[in-house]
């Protein structure tokens, strides 16, 4: 009986700690939120996915929030459904990838707002498949929306802010931008191009009072894989993708990367990372690299063998199959339903 009281008083003094850490973090987000009231914040590929839950969030918090992205239906929905929740989020239409839509967006988001004082780049496209199923126009494609896309958006708001001497920018990369991810190769290459953009950009314009958020990610259940463009075979690509995002073990709640971007734009923060496994892999990469090489490798001959087929590119919800969606991608089924990814 006295053990059974023991493990029952433990029990209860951790579920204790966990609701005071919990409160303790809400607390938090909520001061971190605080900070950003009436500030303008520009979010790009702000209608679904990561973007989405951001702009929700932060309008939550008080922010004068417009969504940008490619699709001017798609935009409208999602500020429709935020306005439905009571949340004001402004949209426009833009192709970041246009120097042209850029400035017209900016124009018309000051126009109506007044200055950007935080602008994050989150837009972005992914294709999955084999090198050899990968043609020049998908590197392309990623080129120039993840790295000719921000580049565009930071020289249209940079000039204002400099002006101001205050200013926050917020580039979200991924842990493919650290490491070269097999069957990922166009996305890995624009992304290692926009960290590079960030880290140097962030060096010159700090003297200036603006701040440049690196974000770098590892897997998030966002609720993208049915978005995501896919090679070769397009349905065994499909499964492996979208399992692996759904995966608890490996992939992080956009909860969970909602609240610590914002944390990172209220307090300036240079680089954020946000699971365990994007934290780790670029230290093991930069001290042992042939290691790494060799773990990529193995992951590689894991993955469906190339279909040598350049031409096939099927989106994610015209690849499903038994294994994807099923029971291994629940979670990623629920995270697309919250992010307006539907």
């Amino acid at each position: 009986m006295g053990r059974s009281r023991r493990i029952a008083s433990f029990a209860l003094g951790a579920a204790a700690v966990a609701a005071a850490a919990a409160l303790a973090s809400r607390r938090a987000h909520v001061s971190d939120r605080e900070r950003l009231r009436d500030r303008v914040v520009l979010i790009t590929g702000g209608s679904r996915g990561l973007g989405f839950a951001l702009a929700e969030d932060l309008a939550r918090g008080g922010a004068r929030v417009w969504i940008a992205g490619r699709d001017a239906e798609t935009v409208e929905r999602a500020r429709q459904r935020l306005a439905e929740g009571g949340l004001a989020v402004d949209g426009v239409r833009c192709d970041v990838r246009s120097r042209e839509d850029v400035e017209a967006m900016i124009a018309h988001v000051e126009a109506h707002s007044g200055p950007v004082d935080v602008l994050v780049n989150d837009a972005g496209v992914i294709e999955v498949g084999s090198v050899w199923d990968q043609s020049l126009d998908d590197f392309r494609e990623s080129v120039e929306t993840h790295v000719f896309g921000p580049l565009h958006t930071m020289r249209a708001v940079l000039p204002s802010m400099r002006a101001r001497r205050d200013g926050r920018i917020v580039n979200v990369s991924s842990i493919g931008g650290l490491i070269g991810t097999p069957h990922l190769a166009p996305y890995s290459a624009g992304k290692f191009g926009l960290v590079g953009l960030s880290q140097a950009y962030a060096a010159e314009v700090a003297h200036d009072g603006i701040t440049v958020t690196l974000v770098c990610p590892g897997l998030m259940r966002t609720g993208s894989p049915d978005h995501a463009m896919f090679k070769g075979r397009t349905r065994a690509e499909y499964a492996w993708f979208a399992i692996s995002d759904s995966n608890p073990l490996i992939s992080s709640s956009t909860r969970h990367a909602v609240v610590r971007i914002v944390r990172a734009i209220a307090h300036r923060e240079s680089f954020v990372t946000i699971t365990p496994l994007a934290r780790i892999a670029p230290i093991v990469n930069a001290l042992m690299p042939k290691t790494t090489n060799r773990i990529l490798a193995l992951v590689a001959r894991m993955l469906p063998p190339p279909a040598e087929d350049q031409r096939t590119r099927r989106e994610g919800e015209d690849s499903h199959s038994p294994l994807a969606p099923s029971i291994l991608t629940v979670l990623d089924r629920m995270a697309k339903r919250r992010n307006n990814e539907a």
